[in-house]
C-alpha cells in the first residue's frame, strides 16, 4: 500500500499570493484591497456604500473575473455571498476558489474565452 504524505492546509494569504502570481504570469492584471489596522486597533478594509464582502480579487485581461478565495473549510460570509449572487445575476464571471481548486484555477486563467 502506498504511503500518503501529509500536506498541511494552505491558509488564505499564501493561497491568494499563489493565485495572484499565476495570474500575473499569464498576463492578467489583478486588484486586491488589503485591510489596514485602524486607530481603534481593529483590522478593516475601508469601503463605502455596499463594499463590505466584495470579492478578494478582480482579475482582468480580455475579460473580468471576480474571485473570492477561501481556505478549504471556510464558506463565504453573508455579505460575500450577496456580492457573488449579484455579480453572477448580472452576467459576470465569479468564482469561489479554494486550494483544492488549483486545477480549475489554472484552466480558467489560461483560457481566452470571452
Amino acid at each position: 500500500m502506498p504511503t500518503m504524505k501529509y500536506t498541511p492546509p494552505i491558509k488564505e494569504d499564501p493561497f491568494q499570493q499563489q493565485v495572484i502570481d499565476l495570474a500575473h504570469y499569464l498576463g492578467w492584471i489583478v486588484a486586491h484591497f488589503k485591510p489596514a489596522l485602524s486607530q481603534s486597533g481593529r483590522w478593516m478594509t475601508p469601503v463605502q456604500a455596499d463594499g463590505k464582502g466584495f470579492p478578494d480579487l478582480v482579475i482582468v485581461r480580455e475579460r473580468v473575473i471576480y474571485a473570492e478565495l477561501k481556505s478549504d473549510k471556510k464558506k463565504p460570509t453573508d455579505d460575500q455571498q450577496k456580492w457573488i449572487n449579484a455579480l453572477r445575476l448580472s452576467g459576470e464571471e465569479v468564482y469561489v476558489w479554494r486550494p483544492r481548486d488549483w486545477d480549475e484555477i489554472r484552466e480558467v486563467l489560461r483560457s481566452r474565452k470571452n
